[in-house]
């Protein structure tokens, strides 16, 4: 959110090179587009959150799967069974 200037969920060439030169790394134009082409596989011109996560935490960490089901979670908006549970028996149990 920090280096989301423009508030649409997503990181574009300016706000990625504010956030480079507030790392201490700065990078000319080119260098920056061709990061955001590298992390998105040169579809978009912006870095999506869910690909910002994957680049920071790298592809097989145990922290990103979480982040991501817990993501994913909250985005689900299928209603919430109001009531008591059904009855269950040992047979119906994993």
């Amino acid at each position: 959110m920090e280096f989301d200037l423009n508030n649409e969920g997503e990181i574009d060439l300016m706000s990625l090179k504010r956030m480079m030169e507030k790392l201490g790394v700065p990078k000319t134009h080119l260098e920056m587009k061709k990061m955001i082409s590298e992390v998105t596989g040169g579809v978009s011109d912006t870095i999506s959150y869910r690909d910002f996560v994957n680049v920071m935490l790298g592809k097989r960490s145990a922290v990103l799967k979480l982040v991501m089901m817990f993501e994913g979670k909250a985005n689900e908006s299928s209603p919430k069974p109001v009531g008591p549970p059904p009855e269950r028996d040992i047979a119906s149990l994993p």
